[in-house]
């Protein structure tokens, strides 16, 4: 009688470290080639061969390829969505000139940080005709509003008078995103800390914040970011 042999199982691309679950390994697989080939042209099956797995593992941790870029596109945005809150009870009470720099600084370093500039996935084509686009931009549209109710807060009353609230926080974040133009550009690229400096007072004059105001908020704001910013990432920062 021959015996069966069982057949091996494949090697994993993603390295098994015991300290990432196999959810963050098909993340980081699914990020890696939606960013380089689109995400019409990738398949789960291929998401499953990079990461060393089965595909029927894969729809263990996700209902499909829909699921996994939602996950991912939310994670360009939502880290710096919840941390608001604790901005605004860390910062000197009514300052929102630090308040809106800190913000800022959090919302470059999520995007400088995020592996593959997954935050680049919501400018293709493809994507925005998922069902899940819209999910990311209902939480998009809830960053742009945060960035706008600081903004209001501190803008000039000339800038008050020719733009509009909304049009301000859209203005503010596209700033912003000019991160993840500047990480397509020069793929593998840091955005070092005086980048992150620089894009912060510049959202601060585009609400016609005096230099002088600039200047005392900033060295707050520096000063605080570790404290929004898991170990990795402050250390980047």
């Amino acid at each position: 009688m021959t015996t069966r042999r069982s057949r091996p199982g494949r090697p994993r691309h993603v390295p098994d470290s015991g300290t990432t679950s196999p959810r963050d390994q098909i993340l980081d697989a699914a990020s890696k080639l939606f960013v380089s080939q689109g995400f019409a042209a990738t398949s789960t099956r291929e998401i499953a061969d990079v990461v060393g797995i089965r595909q029927a593992s894969l729809y263990y941790h996700f209902a499909g390829k829909d699921e996994i870029l939602g996950e991912l596109l939310r994670r360009s945005v939502r880290p710096t969505t919840e941390k608001v809150e604790k901005i605004l009870n860390r910062v000197p009470p009514l300052d929102f000139e630090t308040a809106l720099y800190l913000l800022v600084l959090v919302d470059v370093r999520t995007l400088a940080d995020v592996p593959h500039n997954v935050g680049m996935l919501y400018q293709l084509p493809d994507v925005a005709k998922c069902e899940v686009y819209d999910e990311f931009r209902n939480e998009h549209a809830e960053l742009a509003a945060h960035y706008a109710d600081l903004a209001s807060e501190v803008a000039s009353t000339t800038v008050r008078s020719t733009v509009s609230r909304k049009q301000l926080g859209d203005l503010l974040i596209q700033q912003v995103e000019g991160v993840i133009n500047m990480r397509t550009e020069e793929p593998g690229r840091r955005i070092p800390c005086r980048e992150a400096w620089a894009i912060a007072a510049t959202c601060l004059r585009i609400c016609g914040v005096p230099q002088e105001r600039i200047d005392a908020a900033s060295p707050i704001a520096i000063e605080l970011l570790p404290q929004f910013m898991d170990e990795q990432v402050a250390e980047s920062a």
